[in-house]
């Protein structure tokens, strides 16, 4: 009989716990969890946090590995000493080969889309972004340029019409683990059969940036109407109102044909907020103004009025 895998897990935020669970509920020996290091945060900045992945390997008794550096001789000599068959993926970062060459078995990683579509560091927001009905999980092993590796297996999932990023990441999160858990099974099995991505059809999700979170109202409704759901709740798409920043949350959104220019705001400083985009308007539901905290439109009014013309309109 085969001598049980011992397995390194590596990754960071909320989304990778449940992959990780999946592996210890049913029995793998996680000799090793690889994790980002405690920030500080909160108000001021003044708490000690620690990744989502370290808090509940910290409550199943887990070794935690926390390296700055993952290219340090001492990091390497820890990990080489843990003698791992097999490393897992879920949310992490890119690994130097010393690293993910390491294990006789290679190196596994859980991606949120369905590979080659949305390689990189934003896959789900993308996706939501683009206007996807469809999406899914690949498993794929590792190789040196990112999220290029012999895939294993998919699993799709729908994206609907109202889903925001935190509504499909939460789904996902539960098809990351069942299908991770498949594929060490099968690793562990020695069925595993991996087939190679086909290079036509590649598009990618760059990292999202806080100046690339900017909303441009000359888009159709349905564009801009999607971009908002890919960037909620974070990084949350955003214009400018007065030289503040104004954040967009949630939204709907009807098509008109009229003359009133892309960009324009209309209000009746009450309960309602439009915003002319380039086939109609889009119905602001959900806000935060910089420096204030987020609320519903209504609330906001409460506290805001704006300068309009005769027209009840402002142009951003």
């Amino acid at each position: 009989m085969n001598a049980p895998l011992r397995i390194i897990f590596m990754g960071t935020p909320d989304f990778a716990v449940p992959c990780l669970d999946s592996l210890v509920s049913h029995g793998y020996d996680i000799v090793g969890v690889i994790t980002a290091v405690d920030k500080y945060g909160g108000r001021g900045k003044k708490t000690l946090i620690e990744s989502a992945v370290k808090q509940y390997a910290v409550s199943k008794n887990l070794k935690v590995l926390q390296p700055k550096n993952l290219k340090s001789p001492a990091f390497l000599e820890e990990l080489k000493a843990l003698q791992a068959d097999l490393q897992v993926v879920v949310a992490f970062r890119m690994l130097p080969v010393a690293v993910w060459d390491m294990p006789r078995l290679g190196t596994y990683n859980i991606h949120g889309s369905l590979l080659p579509k949305y390689r990189g560091a934003a896959p789900i927001n993308w996706a939501i972004i683009r206007g996807e009905s469809v999406t899914g999980v690949t498993s794929f092993k590792l190789k040196h340029e990112i999220d290029t590796g012999d895939m294993y297996a998919q699993e799709t999932l729908p994206i609907y019409h109202t889903d925001t990023l935190a509504e499909v990441h939460d789904r996902m999160q539960m098809v990351g683990a069942r299908l991770l858990l498949r594929t060490v099974d099968d690793i562990s099995a020695g069925t595993i059969e991996l087939q190679a991505q086909v290079d036509s059809e590649v598009s990618h999700a760059p990292k999202l940036f806080t100046e690339t979170c900017q909303l441009d109202f000359s888009l159709s409704c349905k564009a801009v109407y999607d971009f908002i759901r890919g960037l909620n709740p974070y990084p949350v798409a955003w214009t400018s109102l007065a030289g503040q920043k104004l954040k967009i949350y949630r939204a709907t959104y009807s098509i008109q044909d009229d003359d009133v220019p892309t960009g324009t705001l209309i209000s009746d400083n009450k309960s309602m907020i439009q915003i002319r985009c380039a086939d109609g308007y889009l119905s602001v539901q959900d806000l935060q103004l910089q420096g204030k905290k987020r609320m519903k439109v209504k609330d906001f009014l409460n506290g805001y009025s704006f300068t309009l013309n005769d027209h009840g309109q402002v142009v951003l």
